[in-house]
This record gives C-alpha cells, structure tokens and sequence, in this order.
C-alpha cells in the first residue's frame, strides 16, 4: 500500500495519476469532498497532520508514502515521520527544495526543509529526497492579468531559475515509491534550462498570439502582494529566496529527471502549450 499525502495538490494530484492501477493506493486528505479528479481505485482517508489518530488510520499498511507538507514550523513533518515509524512503513519519499544545498541560503522555509530532512534520514526509515526548483504552474498566478490586462508583473524579471514542470517530479516520486535503488537518495529536480520571468511572459505572447507586456515590480511592491496573502515570516522568506535567484543561484540545470525516468525534463514552452487555455485572454 502507497499512502500519497498532498494528493490534490500540485504534485500529488499528477503523482496519483501515475502510479501503476495494480498498486493499491491511498490518498490523505483532510476533506475528502476535495478529491476531485482522483482515479477512483485510491482509496480516500480523511486525515490531519495534528490528529494522531488520523495519522494512525491512514499510515495502517502502508509500506511507502509520500509526504508534502506546508507548515514551516516542522511540526506536521516530525509527527508524520513518529507515526510512520510506529505503523511500520519502509521508506518515506519526502518533497523538499532545491534551496536546501545552498549554504547561502538560511530564510525560514529553507531552514524548515532542511531540519525535516534531517529528522527524517535520522528515523531509521528508508528515505528518498525530492528537491525541486520552482514549479513551472506558479506562473499560472500571471494568469488573471493575463486574460484581463495582457500583463504580467513579477519582481527581478531578468534573473534566471530552472523552474522545473510539477508532472516531472511527480514522475521521479512515482518511480521512487515502486521502483528499487532509490532508498538513502536526494534528487535535485530541475527544468533542461532556466528562464527568465521576462522571457516566460514573450513565450507566453507568442503562444498566444497577442503582445503581452511585462511590468518589474519593485521590492515594496512585492512585498506589498505577498503581505496580502502571507504571513510576514513566509514573505521574507520568498523575498530572500528572490534575491538569491538574481544572485544567480536558481540557474543551474540538473539531467535528473531523465536520469531516473529515462526521459527528459519537459520545458517551460512544454509546460505552457498545455496549459495555454488558463492564459487565454477573454474575448466579447
């Protein structure tokens, strides 16, 4: 039994999709009505990393899970990991980030992957590390003022990062919860070339069709919209983490994706010619 946790987010939901229909799998949850569009063989669990009896209920089983997790405090990660090892699963693939192997990097999410990560290979369980540079699908935040302005505006346009598409990672965590040589490994995930918030927005146009412009957004600005949604720890955390990649530290390119898949990284014009309809301007 799989036990795929974050199974309706951006990698979960495609990781479902690609698990072999002969492997039993099960999703957690917290509100099961949420699973839209998951293949109906998974079986659904209604489960909350601070319910240690949820936990127990979804865990009873499972031999390898994948775990996602979205509190920074580490909590959720340090009780999935205890309740694993009492349910007697084997390995944990565990989503992580890329920013993890880069010692200039200590804002508040970076230091969170990084102690989970060491809490989980200090557990005495199997361990796969996923650690992926932005996903592609962040750039469907553009979409609104896209469809309404033929605008998008993002902080540092010019700097580069090796976005990587979700479907991608989802591949790598699909063969290293079934296959074998995976267990004690950390793969760093990335696109096959960095782009550029700017260069996105011109592809973008010319898939399209229309001229599309691009506004810099100054760092009060950004902060300004981050603060709208984040709290202010999180957003000096994805300030920090923005000002390393003009630095140049999100650029650099990683083969594994075609070294544990057998098939190249898709590319950002990939990622964005299927997903073209989410951008598409509306017309009266």
């Amino acid at each position: 039994m799989i036990l795929v946790t974050g199974a309706t987010g951006t990698v979960g939901r495609e990781l479902v999709r690609l698990l072999p229909a002969d492997v039993p799998v099960r999703i957690m949850v917290r509100d099961p009505a949420k699973a839209s569009g998951v293949p109906s063989a998974a079986e659904t669990v209604a489960g909350d990393f601070a319910d240690p009896r949820a936990l127990a209920r979804a865990l009873a089983g499972v031999r390898t899970a994948f775990l996602v997790t979205t509190d920074p405090s580490g909590e959720h990660d340090a009780r999935f990991v205890g309740a694993a090892r009492t349910a007697g699963v084997r390995r944990v693939v565990k989503l992580s980030a890329a920013a993890v192997l880069d010692p200039e990097a200590d804002d508040l999410i970076t230091r969170w992957q990084r102690a989970s990560e060491e809490r989980l290979r200090a557990s005495g369980l199997e361990w796969t590390l996923l650690r992926p540079r932005a996903f592609m699908s962040n750039s469907l935040s553009w979409a609104a003022s896209i469809r309404s302005e033929r605008t998008v505006r993002a902080l540092y346009g010019t700097s580069a990062n090796a976005c990587v598409d979700p479907r991608d990672v989802a591949a790598v965590a699909a063969r290293a919860l079934t296959g074998q040589g995976h267990a004690g490994r950390a793969y760093t995930l990335t696109g096959p070339e960095a782009v550029t918030a700017a260069g996105q927005t011109e592809l973008l146009g010319r898939l399209l069709g229309i001229p599309l412009r691009f506004e810099e957004l100054t760092p009060e600005a950004a902060r300004a919209g981050l603060s709208r949604r984040c709290p202010e720890p999180v957003v000096e955390a994805l300030l920090a983490s923005a000002r390393r990649q003009r630095a140049g530290a999100k650029a650099g390119v990683e083969d594994t994706v075609r070294t544990v898949t057998g098939r190249p990284a898709r590319s950002f014009r990939q990622w964005a010619e299927d997903h073209l309809e989410a951008f598409a301007p509306v017309t009266v």
